[in-house]
This record gives structure tokens, sequence and C-alpha cells, in this order.
């Protein structure tokens, strides 16, 4: 599962940034989850909640913000967030279209006390 080393990268960010700012602990992580990442959110909890024990992420709270897919018609121009795995505009049916949201995992916010 590679969602252990996703939250080991995390735990170390989140070291990083605690001794960067002078900081003692993080209280509060968030995370956002594009569907099209492969990540498991329900995989990514577990393993920080095992992870981040005996760090400065020891006691934080854990929000995982999950993403759907979200395109741009190369058609049409419009832009939709899709409900279903249905890769085609809503609008006007085209399959030309680009993935402009819901591929990627990135850290939102970080709380440091």
């Amino acid at each position: 599962m590679h969602e252990y080393s996703i939250v080991q990268s995390l735990l170390n960010s989140c070291e990083d940034q605690v001794s960067m700012n002078s900081a003692s602990k993080v209280t509060k992580v968030v995370v956002k989850i594009g569907v099209l990442s492969g990540v498991e959110p329900d995989l990514l909890q577990t393993a920080f909640d095992t992870f981040k024990e005996e760090t400065v992420c020891d006691k934080c709270e854990f929000i995982i913000n999950v993403q759907k897919v979200v395109i741009r018609c190369k058609d049409c121009s419009t832009e939709s967030t899709l409900d279903k795995h249905e890769y085609k505009c809503p609008k006007c049916e085209s399959i030309n279209i680009d993935i402009i949201d819901g591929e990627e995992m990135y850290l939102m916010q970080l709380e440091l006390e």
C-alpha cells in the first residue's frame, strides 16, 4: 500500500514545518484527495492514525476532503464536476475533454501550535 509512504512523507513535511516555524506540534492537517489519485481515503486515515504516534502530529486532527473529477470540454468550453465516471461533457456529450481537477493529492492546510 503506497498510503504508508504517503503518510511518512506527510509526517516528514509536518516535522519540517514545525521546525521552520519554531512550533511545538501540529494541531490540524487537511488534505485534498482526488478520486483519480489512486489514494484510498480510508487506508490513508488508518495509516495516518497508525504512524502519527510519538510525532509532532500525535494529537492532531486529520481531515480528508475528497475531490470529484472536474473537466473542461474542448468543444463547448463548459467546465463540469462529474458525479459519475462518465468522461464526457454533460452539456454537449463530447468526449473531447481535459481533466482539470481530481487526479492529485494536496496538503491544503497545517495548523501549528
